[in-house]
């Protein structure tokens, strides 16, 4: 079972290098190969979430760990908590372990890895690098796997950064300008990101001898005096979180987010928004149980930054016109949604059911809804390969199939009631209203960025699939696209669009589900439940899609639409260019104000450190001036000189009087040590020379181990 784990994290990075070689042969073979390796990965997650749970449930009846009322799920997964190490890699070993909340993300990570994978290759039928592309596409897989099995810090850290570095390649894949740039940031914050996070781990380990998740409470405890948490595992807190805040894409280190979704391509797109993200907030919700479960101050500041996230983006994505932009903004929204749960749940000290399992339902429904809209807007940009609402408004009329399932993704991330959205939003709103001590500005926040959802979906909605194109001629051309994607392409849009109304019209059955599987890692034990459709719960519902109506008609139809050349209605962006926080504040400060300051703290400390080395030579380290100075060449080469200088002086006064020798032996030599030198240094570069001192090296190190073994 251990390796079988762990195969699940290397299985998929190993099949990227086979990749890679097959695709120097043949392109088709390697994409039929990329397709078997991530449907067998996805089969390999489930045998092992049987096997997983059939150890639960024998455990459970030898244990009789039957708690009155639970589920048969939720009792399983009571005991359903499997370690598992590799000893002796990276020093400390890779730790992984298997609950019920990495069953249910290593499931949610598999499929959306077989179900972008198998839309890849219609869609990247024209592009260039498609090899690297499926190569690092594998190694992501087995990086993020690594994450959600991960069960200590370092290990996280690990795979998170492998994740990183392999998920850069995505952004840059075409190679423009635009994604270049939108590929730097995203690189950079996360480098910055993972070297605090890094320093928090070093910080957490120092202070209390561990970083594995379920030994990190106990140790923080006996550290503590009078109840007081030491200031070092606060700060190391604080790293931790900034650099799993990064890939969450929270605010204000929100930045990359809306820059590289809309340069990267569709599949990568869902995977950067559904699953990327995601690990950021497995991140965040460790450190808010493991660490400061018992601080109050944390709860009011992560429940203001996940404010500033949903409304931020929120309101991004209604004033954008790219398509794909405004599901980038709308992912930093939804991160907020997720992120106030988590919020609630730290503020009432770890104990709200509803906070746990609505944070945690909106994290796998929000992946689910995510897969579906970036994969359709995938179709649509292979078909065109334009994102802006102006040139492919009208693309949907007359292909329904598309449309059902950009309608569902739609109503989805909504919180439409019966779709899978409304079950996390419901959950997350009755949290805020019964958590005693969340602040009063959260609830109307959180309805308000509810209809702003809805607002900017509906604007892609009903401008791809119900307006018509303002060029007559191009939209005659999109009605008769018939065949806009192959059989694969539409099996993975429909496979994973099935999933949206199963969970939202019998959410009691499918969503508390899964929310019995995984609340656990949480440390909720009971299962309170809702009747999702009474009106009392649907009441917020509601209100936000009042509000979404609202501002679409205000928004979205009249202040945010302008006219063309032509007098005609279309969309515009009206967000000003120069309110980008990258370029106002980071670029400015990282680039320019920063390497100022050191420059100016650098000439101080070099003008005082030379004064003080002036100051010393005068006084105390006087110069004193040598009887005699070369003015080239060593004392070497000198004295070597002056001997045969004195040998030629005598054969010059016998032997070689009629042809005496004139040279100047001092300069003669030192240009032939120089030239030896030179040439020295040469030889030391080759490999030659590198072989023969290793194959030195070997024959000593042979000859002293035989002397050892046989002395």
């Amino acid at each position: 079972m251990n390796i079988f784990v762990a195969s699940l994290v290397f299985y998929p990075m190993l099949g990227a290098l086979i990749s890679y070689l097959i695709g120097k042969k043949s392109k088709k073979v390697r994409d039929v190969f990329a397709c078997v390796l991530v449907v067998t990965e996805f089969i390999a997650v489930i045998a092992c979430s049987v096997n997983a749970f059939n150890y639960a449930r024998i455990i459970s009846m030898v244990s009789n760990s039957v708690i009155p009322g639970e589920s048969l799920i939720a009792r399983y997964a009571y005991v359903l908590d499997f370690k598992y190490m590799l000893p002796e890699i990276c020093g400390l070993g890779l730790n992984f372990s298997v609950d019920g909340f990495r069953i249910v993300y290593a499931l949610i990570v598999a499929f959306m890895w077989m179900m972008t994978t198998l839309l890849s290759p219609e869609y990247f039928a024209k592009y260039r690098n498609r090899n690297r592309f499926y190569t690092f596409l594998l190694l992501t897989e087995g990086a993020t796997m690594g994450v959600f099995l991960s069960s200590d810090f370092y290990t996280t850290f690990i795979f998170f950064e492998i994740m990183s570095l392999t998920s850069y390649v995505w952004v840059v894949h075409d190679e423009k300008k635009a994604s270049l740039r939108a590929g730097e940031t995203y690189l950079g914050i996360s480098v910055l990101g993972g070297l605090v996070m890094l320093m928090g781990i070093f910080m957490l380990y120092a202070a209390t001898g561990t970083v594995a998740f379920n030994e990190i409470p106990s140790a923080i405890k006996a550290l503590m005096v009078d109840g007081n948490m030491p200031a070092t595992i606060i700060a190391a807190g604080i790293c931790m979180i900034f650099g799993f805040a990064v890939k969450a894409g929270a605010f204000p280190v929100h930045i990359w987010l809306p820059k590289a979704h809309p340069v990267a391509p569709a599949p990568a797109s869902a995977l950067l928004s559904g699953v990327l993200t995601k690990t950021g907030i497995f991140g965040i919700t460790v450190i808010t149980l493991k660490i400061f479960a018992e601080v109050d101050a944390f709860g009011y500041v992560l429940v203001a930054i996940a404010v500033a996230t949903m409304l931020l983006g929120a309101v991004m994505a209604i004033f954008s016109t790219n398509l794909k932009k405004v599901l980038a903004c709308s992912s930093l929204s939804q991160i907020g949604f997720i992120l106030t749960g988590i919020a609630c749940l730290a503020i009432s000290g770890g104990e709200s059911e509803l906070a746990a399992r609505g944070a945690f339902i909106y994290m796998v429904n929000h992946s689910i809804l995510k897969l579906v809209l970036f994969m359709s807007a995938g179709v649509i940009f292979m078909n065109l390969h334009k994102l802006e609402l102006e040139d492919i408004k009208g693309f949907g009329r007359k292909k329904p199939l598309l449309n059902i399932i950009f309608a569902l993704g739609v109503v989805g991330i909504a919180g439409v009631p019966f779709f899978n959205g409304y079950v996390g939003k419901t959950l997350i709103h009755e949290a805020i209203v019964e958590v005693h001590g969340v602040p009063g500005y959260v609830e109307p926040c959180f309805l308000l960025a509810g209809g702003f959802t809805l607002a900017y979906m509906l604007k892609l909605y009903i401008c791809i699939f119900w307006e018509k194109n303002n060029n007559l001629e191009l939209q005659a051309k999109f009605d008769g696209m018939k065949k806009y994607m192959n059989i694969a392409s539409g099996f993975a849009l429909i496979g994973s669009v099935v999933i949206i109304p199963i969970i939202g019209i019998v959410p009691n059955i499918t969503a508390d589900a899964i929310m019995d599987i995984g609340q656990r890692f949480y440390g909720i034990v009971g299962e309170e439940k809702l009747h999702y459709f009474a009106f009392h719960n649907m009441k917020g519902s509601l209100i936000s899609i009042a509000i979404g109506l609202t501002l679409y008609f205000v928004l979205a139809r009249w202040l945010l639409r302008g006219k063309d050349a032509n007098g005609k209605k279309c969309y515009k962006d009206y967000w000003p260019a120069w309110l980008d926080l990258e370029n106002v504040v980071y670029r400015p400060v990282l680039i320019k104000f920063i390497p100022f300051i050191s420059g100016i703290i650098c000439r101080v400390l070099d003008s005082l450190v030379d004064g003080f080395v002036v100051l010393l030579r005068k006084t105390i380290y006087v110069e004193r001036k040598l009887p005699y100075e070369r003015p080239e060449g060593n004392m070497i080469t000198h004295y070597y000189a002056v001997v045969v200088g004195f040998i030629v002086k005598i054969l010059n006064a016998t032997f070689l009087r009629n042809k005496p020798v004139n040279v100047d032996f001092e300069h003669k030599f030192a240009l032939i040590n120089m030239a030896g030198r030179e040439n020295g240094k040469m030889l030391e570069r080759t490999l030659s020379y590198g072989l023969l001192l290793f194959c030195i090296g070997l024959v000593i190190t042979v000859t002293y181990l035989l002397l050892v073994v046989f002395l």
